[in-house]
């Protein structure tokens, strides 16, 4: 069988330095190459049935290979989507929790001044010193119990506020626990 050549135009030139190799080679003639080159070897029918089984198996390695990829990609998909969600949800009850908060707050101001401006007439209206310092008394007595009061109450709806914000994120975070001890591919 004669041998290959680059171009049916340069088959009986022979490649010198005033004539070099012919690179621009069709597809048709390098694929005449390849199968005469193939077909030059006396093979044994066992040998090529192993080459056939051999990237048969190489195939079919690829292809779970890629579907198990897709698999894992499509569930971290979920699992980014999940922790957007929680994060989501956790910025609404923040904002719905400090908004609460801050309206207790203007609540409790109000309150704080009427009271204050109750105990000044109060003051006003005192006949002598000794009663004017029980009401000053008795008024400082019941601010601060207020303020006591409230600030407790203030420190537990942030206590609760931080809680019920991190719910959605500990949650994810269990779930993101679950699947580092539990393998995906198998």
């Amino acid at each position: 069988m004669p041998a290959p050549t680059a171009s049916s135009a340069n088959a009986e030139a022979p490649v010198t330095a005033d004539r070099p190799l012919d690179t621009n080679v069709s597809s048709t003639d390098a694929n005449k190459g390849i199968a005469a080159m193939a077909t030059a070897f006396n093979t044994p029918p066992f040998a090529a049935d192993n080459v056939q089984n051999l990237f048969g198996d190489m195939r079919d390695r690829a292809k779970t290979s890629m579907e198990k990829g897709a698999k894992v990609a499509e569930e971290l998909g979920e699992f980014a989507k999940g922790n957007v969600e929680a994060f989501m949800t956790s910025g609404r009850v923040a904002a719905k929790g400090v908004e609460t908060l801050g309206q207790e707050a203007v609540d409790y101001g109000k309150k704080s001044f009427e009271s204050a401006s109750n105990a000044v007439k109060g003051f006003a209206a005192a006949k002598s010193p000794t009663e004017l310092f029980q009401l000053q008394s008795d008024y400082a007595r019941s601010s601060f119990d207020a303020m006591v009061a409230e600030g407790s109450r203030v420190t537990e709806a942030w206590v609760k506020l931080a809680g019920e914000v991190m719910q959605p994120l500990s949650t994810r975070l269990a779930v993101a626990a679950e699947k580092v001890k539990a393998p995906t591919i198998g």
